[in-house]
């Protein structure tokens, strides 16, 4: 299997990753982190899907998906951190003044887990944020240890998965996700 991983400008792509099985269910759509909470409560069903469709059509797109062939079997947000919650977030720290872009999600279709696709999205986020000038990449994932993540709880991505694409771990955070805590890696593009 070869993994191609490609900007997020199709939205029927990304609806195939992240959207709901019913049009009327209130799913993320990857938007927790990336609007307002304000505008995030008040998108509703299938608004939420219209939403994304229209990040889909701006540049830079909303992330990158990883392809088996022609089937989007991946997904990976990625934008500047000005752009996301976490330039107002409490729990994650900023360590500088760098105009960093933010990685903070990565989900992988069931069916397709298991065969390196989070790490391709990893890679591919990076060249993504190389591509649009990015200084630096940073990602939030979890330190899990050797402990076992629920899989729905495993957005942020581990620790190990980063290191091993790179990152360095620059900073703890006082954010915890399912009981683990999430800490702050950043890989310089320059």
């Amino acid at each position: 299997m070869v993994i191609e991983v490609r900007p997020a400008s199709t939205f029927e792509d990304v609806r195939a990753v992240l959207g709901p099985k019913s049009p009327t269910a209130n799913v993320c759509w990857c938007l927790s982190y990336r609007i307002p909470s304000k505008l995030n409560k008040e998108l509703r069903g299938p608004a939420r899907g219209e939403y994304v469709s229209e990040l889909c059509g701006k540049q830079p797109p909303p992330g990158v998906l990883a392809y088996d062939g022609d089937d989007p079997v991946g997904w990976a947000a990625v934008a500047p951190r000005s752009a996301t919650s976490f330039a107002r977030n409490r729990k994650i720290p900023h360590v500088d003044d760098l105009p960093v872009w933010s990685l903070w999600c990565i989900r992988v279709r069931p069916g397709h887990r298991k065969q390196g696709i989070s790490h391709a999205l990893i890679t591919g986020a990076i060249a993504f944020a190389r591509a649009n000038d990015a200084p630096a990449l940073e990602a939030y994932p979890l330190d899990n240890g050797t402990a076992r993540v629920d899989l729905t709880m495993a957005y942020p991505g581990l620790r190990k998965n980063f290191e091993r694409a790179g990152f360095t771990h620059t900073a703890d955070t006082t954010s915890v996700l399912a009981g683990h805590p999430r800490i702050l890696m950043r890989l310089d593009l320059r």
